[in-house]
């Protein structure tokens, strides 16, 4: 099927030819864009707006929880963050509270950024040992 906005058609793209590692970080990048949405609308009281944003974040916090590979030790850790961001963002959405949103964003960001530098020095070792062989 052809799509005729062009934009959406690389973002398909993007996706489709994204790393596992790539796709993680894409994920944690649209988190962040919907919690920031989402705090917009509460800002602008729109309530609707703010529900659909939230619901969303969660949607890309529940995907990071299913995809973590438990038998690694770290996904324990990570498992029971992911739970408590979930629950922050469903708070935050009952309450209308964007300190709390602000709260989970800066785990969510942090969270990005150290998996961005995982992705970048995985890619630095992957090429160091291509030149070596």
């Amino acid at each position: 099927m052809a799509l005729n906005n062009p934009y959406q058609a690389y973002q398909q793209n993007s996706v489709a030819t994204a790393s596992p590692g790539e796709l993680t970080l894409m994920l944690y990048n649209g988190c962040l864009k919907f919690i920031k949405q989402a705090s917009k609308a509460i800002e602008e009281k729109n309530i609707e707006e703010k529900n659909v944003n939230l619901q969303k974040a969660q949607k890309i916090i529940t995907e990071l929880m299913v995809t973590l590979n438990m038998e690694l030790e770290v996904s324990e850790s990570m498992i029971v963050m992911y739970d408590y961001l979930n629950y922050r963002l469903l708070e935050a959405n009952l309450k209308n509270d964007p300190s709390i949103l602000e709260e989970v964003a800066g785990h969510v960001a942090e969270f990005r950024d150290t998996w961005k530098q995982v992705i970048q020095t995985t890619r630095q070792q992957q090429h160091g040992q291509g030149g070596q062989a």
